[in-house]
């Protein structure tokens, strides 16, 4: 069986090709080739910008391939490539998406059911709102490549599977969002977050979508159809800061600060990224009962990447990179 995976060297991609491999694919992947790879002279490496319709087209040339997970597909033009390549090609593709595409929609209530993605949407918020307008754009761009799936298998029968993802924890998480926590709570200054309440956090162990990946695999349910895969458990903020620095052994110290103060300033979301407006929390039963999956508790995955965190090398990273300004506002609302 031959696998391909569009990425495969950041967070669940590595997790991806060990798992296939002990399954005995054979595994290639394609990606630019500017993120180094530890994966092994077993893989074959492909290289090419996926965005680029006719450099995609080139890195595969005839090769087709019995499945495809695409780990790095954005837009409604990478879709449409993809189903222009490897319609015929492939037999079963799977897209991982997110759920973000139910945070555009009109008038639901959380947890977002599968059931929720066809409505009225919101529109496009101002360009200078710069959060709000970036996440709304992540959102419509993955809602339109959804729909040309959507219509590729409702006309052609092309083999897709959408997996709606909210925030993705690993080992390898680049946007270093729970090390990010984790070196706030060791350097003893407060974590700053925005006044008001928060979002509960309902999120996703990375290892659980690589089994919800394996699942599908080996089930012959899915083509045409999307799932939500996220974690079981909804905690508020508190109760996730409470847990972590426990199992980082550092005291808790928060600071709540205007949300406007944060943005003006550049600091949201590193200093907090839990604390986001645009946190998506997803119903998870249809994958539980039509795939079987079970997913890892909240506090057992946290705990096991606190312990991978806090006895990691230190080194510096984008997300932190602006501490001193935030203990430096910190100290205005003391």
């Amino acid at each position: 069986m031959r696998a391909l995976i569009i990425g495969g060297t950041r967070n669940l991609g590595p997790s991806i090709v060990q798992a296939l491999l002990e399954r005995g694919f054979e595994v290639t992947i394609l990606n630019r080739g500017q993120t180094p790879d530890d994966l092994g002279p077993q893989i074959h490496r492909l290289r090419g910008d996926r965005s680029d319709p006719a450099q995609l087209k080139a890195a595969i040339g005839a090769r087709d391939f019995d499945i495809v997970i695409d780990t790095t597909l954005y837009t409604g033009p990478e879709a449409q490539a993809v189903v222009d390549l490897f319609s015929g090609r492939v037999q079963r593709y799977i897209f991982l998406s997110t759920g973000q595409v139910y945070l555009l929609r009109l008038g639901l209530k959380r947890p977002f059911k599968e059931s929720d993605y066809a409505g009225s949407v919101m529109e496009q918020p101002p360009r200078d709102h710069r959060i709000d307008y970036q996440n709304w754009l992540y959102g419509h761009d993955k809602r339109q490549a959804e729909d040309i799936f959507a219509s590729a298998w409702a006309n052609a029968r092309f083999p897709y599977t959408s997996l709606r993802l909210p925030m993705i924890h690993s080992e390898r998480d680049h946007y270093h969002r729970i090390l990010g926590y984790v070196r706030r709570l060791q350097d003893g200054g407060p974590i700053l977050v925005p006044e008001g309440p928060s979002l509960p956090i309902q999120h996703v162990y990375g290892e659980d979508v690589v089994q919800a990946i394996l699942q599908l695999l080996q089930s012959d349910k899915g083509n045409g159809e999307a799932y939500n895969i996220g974690q079981n458990e909804s905690v508020s903020l508190e109760e996730f800061l409470q847990m972590l620095a426990g199992f980082v052994d550092a005291p808790l110290r928060t600071l709540r600060v205007p949300r406007e103060k944060l943005e003006q300033s550049g600091l949201l979301p590193d200093c907090s990224p839990f604390s986001g407006r645009w946190m998506s929390a997803l119903d998870n039963a249809r994958s539980k009962a039509e795939l079987g999956i079970q997913y890892t508790p909240f506090a057992v995955y946290l705990e096991e990447l606190a312990r991978f965190f806090k006895h990691a090398p230190q080194r510096g990273f984008e997300e932190y990179s602006r501490r001193e300004d935030e203990l430096e506002l910190g100290r205005s609302f003391a």
